[in-house]
């Protein structure tokens, strides 16, 4: 007996309700054809803005045509988990206090990708059980994929002059996902931007890397330079990255449309090892072993323990130089690594501290 035909329309709407059961806040659908995004991505990567993030252009045009990613990709299933574990004050608070040392947000709790990947892997069976075998494949931040562009077409929000993605009530403070499949589904209406006259994240950027409405130069972004850069952070950037150890939120924080950011509901995301209000000298105290331990299922852990201490001392070097500060600066000055022992040094520099 042959099966009835699918209802495309239908299974969408079905899909929306799963994934939200499944604890995705917003769930849509879009097509394939991510041209315009392509073009933006080839003259961003010309003009070296991708500084040293190679993989950005490893794959070529796999990134923005997800069919030779996935042979036989029509639809894309994009979702967003919102993960901000706490009020928005209290970013700004870490942030205004010098001793204290600033996480970004998303990197407070265990690692996103597992968490979400999951999820999108229980979606994707949950289909495959409705209508039979399906070619997919789930993603999180975890492949050559323009997420923010395809969330963008299937509805989930715009992308904002700082090039991230914003939902009119849910702000930015989100995750993305997708699934990649091989299903006719009908695609939502993209978002349309809302960002208007506003520039307030151009304004606020510590160290102006949003050098045009929606063009970031990764170059000069804080969180570029505290996670991806593995060598030694230029000398003309440290003083901005005032507290800021992992990541920066200053564009985020300053978005008027994240008064309407929603709080998390995974447990997975509350703060670990009271990283949102930890002491910038009791994390510098942290040797490998404590390192390793206190970040493991953490995204942090990423930038393994040297540049983790690189980190620490610019932001001791832009606290205020007590005696503790400039004690903790001078022991880590016999460290084995020469980019800390030049961190370090610079830190001591600006305190007018010799080195021991």
């Amino acid at each position: 007996m042959t099966p009835p035909p699918i209802d495309y329309a239908q299974l969408a709407a079905r899909i929306k309700t799963w994934g939200q059961e499944l604890g995705f806040q917003g769930v849509g659908i879009a097509d394939i054809d991510l041209h315009a995004a392509e073009q933006r991505l080839l003259d961003w990567l010309a003009r070296g803005f991708h500084g040293r993030m190679e993989y950005m252009q490893r794959h070529g045009s796999k990134r923005s045509r997800p069919a030779e990613l996935v042979p036989g990709t029509i639809s894309v299933v994009s979702v967003r988990m919102d993960y901000l574990p706490q009020g928005m004050d209290s970013a700004q608070a870490a942030l205004d206090d010098d001793t204290k040392a600033y996480v970004s947000r998303y990197a407070l709790g265990r690692d996103y990708h597992k968490l979400v990947r999951q999820r999108l892997q229980k979606l994707a069976t949950r289909i495959e059980e409705t209508v039979g075998a399906l070619g997919y494949r789930v993603f999180c931040d975890s492949a050559p994929v323009l997420e923010k562009p395809i969330a963008e077409k299937a509805g989930l929000g715009w992308i904002g002059k700082h090039t991230n993605l914003i939902d009119r009530s849910a702000g930015s403070f989100f995750f993305l996902g997708e699934i990649y499949t091989d299903l006719p589904l009908p695609a939502d209406v993209p978002a349309a931007s809302h960002c208007g006259r506003c520039r307030a994240c151009l304004d606020i950027c510590p160290t102006a890397a949003i050098v045009a409405p929606y063009v970031l130069d990764a170059r000069r972004c804080i969180s570029y330079l505290t996670i991806e850069l593995a060598d030694s952070i230029p000398e003309e950037f440290r003083p901005a990255l005032g507290n800021r150890i992992y990541g920066c939120d200053d564009c985020q924080l300053a978005c008027p449309w994240n008064r309407f950011a929603q709080l998390s509901v995974e447990t997975d995301f509350l703060p670990r090892h009271q990283l949102e209000s930890a002491d910038l000298l009791a994390l510098f105290a942290w040797d490998e072993a404590t390192f390793l331990s206190r970040t493991e299922g953490s995204p942090i852990r990423r930038i393994g323990h040297e540049r983790w201490l690189r980190n620490l001392a610019v932001a001791l070097g832009n606290a205020r130089p007590t005696p503790a500060v400039i004690a903790a600066l001078q022991e880590r000055m016999q460290h084995p690594s020469a980019l800390v022992r030049e961190h370090v040094q610079w830190a001591l520099a600006r305190h007018e501290a010799p080195p021991k």
